[in-house]
């Protein structure tokens, strides 16, 4: 249980840096090249990635609290990684080229919504 806790604030923490520094490059060096869709991408991108790598800390602070729930905080941990992954990540790469990924976008969106539920149930089971 030690290991996923310091795995899951860890990666938040990675996860909550690189929310700043894409949002950071978004408002002071994108404007120049990005069209006001990538940047409107770029923004929810970076809220995103923020909202939950916040969880991740939220799940390392539940795995400590709730032990009984281990499995099911460690999944809805995993869910939020892979809704960074599939969320932010297809919007910020949406922002940065041209390939059009808002058909994964969504993967992501499902994943952080089971995340959310499985974090629900584990509070509501301990």
């Amino acid at each position: 249980m030690k290991n996923m806790t310091n795995a899951f604030f860890s990666i938040g923490a990675i996860l909550a840096a690189v929310s700043v520094a894409m949002g950071s490059f978004a408002a002071h060096g994108a404007t120049k090249f990005m069209s006001a869709d990538q940047l409107t991408w770029m923004e929810k991108a970076t809220r995103y990635n923020m909202y939950h790598a916040l969880a991740l800390f939220a799940v390392a602070w539940a795995l400590t609290r709730w032990t009984s729930q281990t499995g099911l905080l460690t999944m809805a941990g995993w869910l939020f990684v892979t809704g960074i992954a599939l969320f932010s990540g297809s919007l910020y790469i949406m922002a940065f080229s041209d390939l059009q990924l808002g058909y994964i976008t969504p993967a992501g969106g499902v994943a952080f919504i089971l995340g959310w539920v499985l974090l629900a149930i584990a509070a509501r089971k301990s």
